[in-house]
């Protein structure tokens, strides 16, 4: 480490003289991941894809202790795991704190190990965290959610510490665009829409 320490004032005061790059102070990353478990994948898809500055979504498994699980393993309820996805995201262009607001308002957050029709612990919600800021922003929109009176129970929705994310198999991302009308069937038939919007209002989700 000390040859380190010593070359690295001779090297920026070299730059800086060349005219060329200096080392940047604290520039925010180019993209960011944020992990949220909010029921059944197949319908957190879209409403984070529809989101500018989202680049991505993965659907997949965390939050168990089984390696690489199968969806017909993790639907067993056997491995601990629950249904999540990873937003890939610019947070230049949306933050973590509107990805939070987005989460709540498109899960249930009143119930514990199920949302809507689906029931089992891999349905349970989660906000994964993958550094301190992300902690702190989710404990604070938690407790803005619970002084607000919109939710009248105890809120069931965990907040942990990011683990393992196991991607799911090919067939199930981006699910509602390869398959349109099987997906539409299943969102409807689950009532997901009429229960947020008990919760939330006619104007959810935002």
């Amino acid at each position: 480490m000390k040859p380190v320490i010593r070359v690295l004032p001779y090297l920026l005061s070299a730059a800086a003289v060349a005219g060329g790059p200096t080392l940047a102070a604290e520039e925010p990353p180019a993209t960011a991941v944020a992990t949220f478990a909010g029921g059944c994948f197949w319908c957190m898809e879209p409403v984070f894809d529809a989101l500018d500055g989202v680049l991505s979504t993965t659907s997949g498994y965390t939050g168990g202790t089984l390696p690489n699980p199968t969806y017909e393993e993790v639907s067993s309820g056997s491995t601990g795991h629950t249904e999540a996805i990873q937003v890939r995201y610019d947070p230049a262009r949306v933050s973590y704190e509107r990805l939070l607001e987005v989460y709540w308002r498109n899960i249930d957050p009143t119930v514990a190990n199920r949302q809507f029709c689906d029931r089992g612990t891999q349905y349970r919600t989660a906000i994964f965290y993958h550094d301190e800021a992300q902690r702190l922003a989710a404990e604070r929109s938690r407790a803005e959610l619970e002084r607000s009176g919109a939710i009248a129970v105890a809120i069931a929705t965990r907040i942990v510490a990011a683990g393992d994310f196991y991607p799911a198999e090919d067939y199930h991302q981006d699910y509602y665009r390869k398959n349109p009308v099987r997906y539409q069937r299943y969102h409807d038939a689950c009532g997901r829409d009429q229960r947020l919007e008990e919760l939330w209002g006619p104007s959810a989700p935002p």
